[in-house]
């Protein structure tokens, strides 16, 4: 006779949800567009209106592509872009879900699982962060990461379909893609660094000892989001780019307060350095791809 908790795990594995629904949301927003993109693209708060710039674009809601989470946060306008970059097609995420707006952390990782469903292979992962080491306005290429958000995406059932049970994480942020970002950083003349990203929960800022703590164990940054995708990324086998805008100094770092509308205004601030990034990786993301 067999167990409970074995009945539930081979109820899982028959029923195949998550895979399913990511296959119906992708082929939903196949039927909007004719474009096939092989880099998707993750804009995080107020890094949002470069899609805007996306030629040829479809923009979809995510409210209309089936099982896909909708954005609550603020400077998260929560449509996906799907256009061209200087002839490279393109998906871009104007936004993201984040734990702290009440989402699971299967539904936070749930587009990236859509992006693999639609045959993307590299994926541009951005986001807003607090800066422990470097100053406010700074790109920072992610060299690794330290989740503290206290959940894995791959918690439970592993569907095969998606990818292998112990994915490696040994080089979750593809090396090549770093090389050329802060190569071609440097020749931009936008100074950009490489660094590791600690990520939380959130939705409050971090305290004062708490940032002492993320310093000690070797974090350079911190913010609320993207671990949970890269995780979701690599187990379906997409290579990696993560890029920190620093919109605000960590709690402790400078004597003020932490508010939001700071980390608006910083990104506002550096938009035409990330951009000008963005379109110099593309192409050479593009072809290292194949």
């Amino acid at each position: 006779m067999m167990q409970g908790g074995e009945q539930a795990v081979t109820e899982r594995a028959s029923d195949g949800s998550e895979y399913e629904r990511a296959e119906a949301a992708a082929q939903f927003i196949f039927s909007r567009t004719k474009l096939r993109p092989k880099i998707a693209l993750v804009l995080g708060s107020g890094l949002g209106p470069f899609a805007d710039e996306f030629a040829d674009a479809t923009k979809i809601p995510y409210s209309e592509i089936p099982h896909f989470p909708q954005s609550t946060a603020i400077g998260h306008a929560g449509k996906l872009v799907i256009g061209n970059v200087d002839g490279i097609a393109v998906a871009g995420m104007q936004g993201r879900v984040h734990l702290y707006e009440g989402y699971s952390v299967k539904e936070v990782s749930f587009p990236i699982r859509v992006f693999a469903r639609m045959g993307v292979k590299a994926v541009i992962l951005t986001n807003a962060a607090g800066g422990i080491k470097f100053t406010q306005g700074r790109l920072v290429v992610i060299s690794d990461h330290i989740n503290l958000q206290g959940v894995n995406p791959l918690t439970g059932f592993n569907d095969e379909r998606f990818g292998q049970r112990f994915p490696d994480m040994s080089c979750a942020y593809d090396k090549r893609f770093r090389e050329m970002a802060v190569g071609q950083g440097n020749r931009l003349g936008i100074g950009i660094d490489e660094g590791v990203y600690a990520a939380l929960a959130g939705p409050s800022y971090e305290t004062p000892a708490e940032i002492r703590y993320l310093r000690t164990i070797g974090a350079d940054l911190v913010g609320m989001s993207t671990v949970p995708e890269v995780i979701a990324a690599r187990h379906s086998g997409m290579r990696v780019l993560g890029i920190s805008c620093v919109t605000n100094a960590a709690a402790g770092i400078l004597d003020q307060p932490l508010n939001h509308r700071e980390v608006l205004e910083t990104a506002a601030r550096v938009k035409g350095d990330f951009v000008a990034l963005l379109k110099a990786v593309f192409p050479r993301v593009a072809e290292t791809i194949g």
